[in-house]
């Protein structure tokens, strides 16, 4: 049997629950590894011998790539902070 890192649905797998766990803390790190891990899972569908150093090595830099962009796609047009001169209790 195959070590678990080169089985294509253990990455698919682990880009769904990455992306599922987007919802629940936003902010578009967990999508980009969501994206990377599928990547990756479709990479270690091809005959390819690569070992777990070199698919983590892949797989960050698949997410790295996604995450900004995510950023640069996603971003909103403003993106400034919001800053609040008087009370609002007033």
């Amino acid at each position: 049997m195959a070590a678990l890192w080169q089985i294509w649905w253990v990455w698919a797998a682990a880009a769904l629950v990455l992306a599922i766990l987007e919802t629940v803390l936003p902010g578009f790190v967990l999508l980009g590894f969501a994206c990377g891990a599928a990547l990756v899972a479709l990479l270690v569908l091809l005959p390819l011998d690569l070992g777990l150093s070199a698919l983590l090595a892949i797989f960050v830099l698949f997410s790295l790539l996604a995450w900004i962009a995510l950023r640069r796609a996603l971003r909103r047009p403003d993106d400034q902070t919001r800053v609040i001169h008087e009370d609002i209790n007033k």
